[in-house]
């Protein structure tokens, strides 16, 4: 097993973190022992930044001790291995509408002590900025909103300067007709406004019509 980014690490086919609450599962994934070890698979056909990784991320967001700001969470499949990255001594926010989603992060969040569930839409950041007096280090976002970019720049007034993100775009959530290349472009000129684009990656087959943009807080 080798460490490809910081608590990331592949066997040459598959890629996995390493497992937070030995002997769990949350997904169904298949958990390997090694080294007196145990490494849970991470899935890109249901994670769009397991996906990036796949399909050849240069740098990750995330590291051991990082505070990270989840944007539309869900029920915790990306988040339950970004809190195997981010160990103890890290922290996930975790944002997401939906009560459902909400519910089951938060029975998450009872075996993983470094999530934190915040129920609210990710437009409303008055709802939540109390948790961001102190500013993350990196930001993530998988929504399915036709503003997705602007959603991105309104909260990056949460992340430190320097601080990387990624964003998880659904070009058929902006415009079903418009070419993808092109509501990229778009996209990307909204981000500009605040970050410094560093890679762009088209998670396709794991995803269809989806990018993964890679980016730095100017």
């Amino acid at each position: 097993m080798k460490e490809i980014f910081d608590g990331i690490y592949s066997d040459g086919k598959n890629i996995y973190t390493k497992n937070l609450v030995l002997g769990k599962k949350v997904y169904g994934e298949k958990i390997v022992r090694e080294g007196g070890e145990e490494f849970r698979e991470w899935d890109p056909y249901r994670s769009k930044y397991g996906a990036g990784i796949k399909k050849g991320l240069k740098k990750s967001i995330f590291f051991n001790g990082c505070t990270a700001i989840y944007l539309g969470s869900a029920e915790g499949t990306t988040v339950s291995h970004v809190s195997d990255i981010v160990e103890e001594k890290g922290a996930i926010f975790c944002i997401d509408v939906s009560e459902i989603a909400m519910n089951k992060l938060t029975k998450l969040a009872e075996e993983r002590e470094n999530i934190y569930p915040i129920l609210s839409d990710a437009q409303m950041t008055e709802n939540y900025k109390e948790y961001f007096e102190t500013k993350a280090d990196a930001m993530f976002q998988d929504i399915s909103q036709r503003n997705q970019a602007d959603i991105f720049v309104r909260n990056s007034k949460f992340l430190k300067k320097g601080g990387l993100g990624a964003l998880a775009l659904k070009t058929k959530s902006i415009s079903q007709s418009n070419l993808k290349e092109d509501i990229l472009k778009s996209e990307i000129n909204i981000l500009e406004k605040e970050f410094e684009i560093l890679q762009t990656i088209l998670i396709e087959p794991y995803e269809k019509h989806h990018y993964l943009i890679l980016m730095r807080k100017k």
